[in-house]
């Protein structure tokens, strides 16, 4: 194969650590940081001392501020922006994006108002076919991944030679991609996964178990796994990497955003504390509830947890509300 060159655009803890995978598997990468001080102390000290304090960049990985210099020549480019920022950043990199480039959506979300997917997004704004883009999505906690513990992803594309080729590009070591043509189910799995990670952060921050836990995580891919087939994704994919794989790491880790801001908000905190806590570090799962809940009922598709999450981040609900309204819910089969 060819060689590759790869732009990642976006220096947050994933996207660094995704550019560190693609250097790491041998495919010549440039980061974009959105702060040129940023992409300065990468380029010197190769640390991203904001977002993966302690990690050591590979040399060969360069930094720039400018996207135009990042996307010059880009057989791949990978976004790795806070998903509601998307739209907004695509408009200003279109003119200058490669045009046979494969585009990468390294975000897990659903656009608020639009009830997009993010590859759907991207195909809007930059005119690009379903087939020039993949997404990837796993069990993908970055910082365990830039200290190159073994993991798994799934390179999701309709067009599976471009599937391979992003495969190719960031396969490594201590990362290994699999294949997969279902676009939606791989997408969906990750944005609802922050949502029910947001709900097991709660749990835990109230006091409870593993049990609990477990519960919000099971019934959680099955929500998901409802709303997921009405939109067409392949029961199987929520059984993979991509859906009960990243649900688990998202829902159990303490390194999870979405879980640790759960967390904070079980213990007490308003939904602004916790966001002044978390330094600028965005959980996802905060915006997705509303997006997923707006997807979900436009598809008459029951989404409980979802629909509790977001009344607690938006309707004044607490978290112990929300647990009380989950467990009096109506007796069913657990296959209906």
């Amino acid at each position: 194969m060819t060689a590759v060159r790869a732009a990642v655009l976006g220096a947050g803890s994933w996207g660094t650590a995704f550019a560190k995978v693609l250097v790491d598997a041998g495919t010549e990468t440039t980061l974009w940081a959105r702060r040129a001080e940023l992409a300065e102390q990468i380029n010197a000290v190769h640390e991203n001392a904001d977002y993966l304090p302690g990690t050591k960049l590979p040399p060969r990985l360069r930094a720039t501020h400018e996207h135009e210099a990042a996307l010059a020549g880009a057989d791949v480019v990978a976004i790795a922006i806070p998903s509601q920022t998307l739209r907004a950043n695509l408009v200003k990199w279109v003119p200058v994006l490669p045009g046979d480039a494969t585009l990468v959506s390294l975000m897990k979300g659903v656009e608020l108002g639009t009830t997009k997917r993010m590859s759907e997004v991207i195909s809007e704004v930059a005119q690009r076919p379903a087939g020039q883009i993949a997404v990837v999505s796993g069990p993908n906690l970055a910082r365990e991944i830039a200290q190159e513990q073994p993991t798994a992803t799934v390179v999701a594309c309709v067009d599976p030679e471009r599937a391979a080729l992003v495969q190719q590009a960031c396969s490594g070591p201590y990362f290994r991609p699999y294949t997969n043509d279902d676009v939606v189910g791989c997408e969906l799995g990750g944005a609802v996964k922050n949502v029910i990670a947001l709900a097991c952060g709660m749990a835990v921050g109230m006091g409870f178990g593993d049990n609990t836990v477990a519960s919000l995580i099971t019934r959680g891919l099955a929500e998901t796994a409802r709303l997921g087939v009405v939109l067409g994704a392949d029961p199987l994919t929520f059984a993979g990497l991509a859906g009960l794989g990243d649900l688990v790491a998202t829902c159990a880790s303490p390194l999870s955003r979405n879980r640790t801001f759960g967390e904070r908000l079980g213990k007490g905190e308003t939904l602004e504390q916790a966001q002044e806590e978390t330094h600028g570090q965005v959980a996802e799962g905060v915006k997705s509830c509303q997006s997923v809940l707006e997807l979900a009922e436009q598809h008459t598709v029951d989404v409980p947890i979802t629909q509790a999450v977001e009344a607690v981040c938006y309707r004044g609900m607490s978290p112990a509300d929300m647990i009380g309204r989950l467990m009096g819910r109506a007796m069913k089969s657990e296959t209906a």
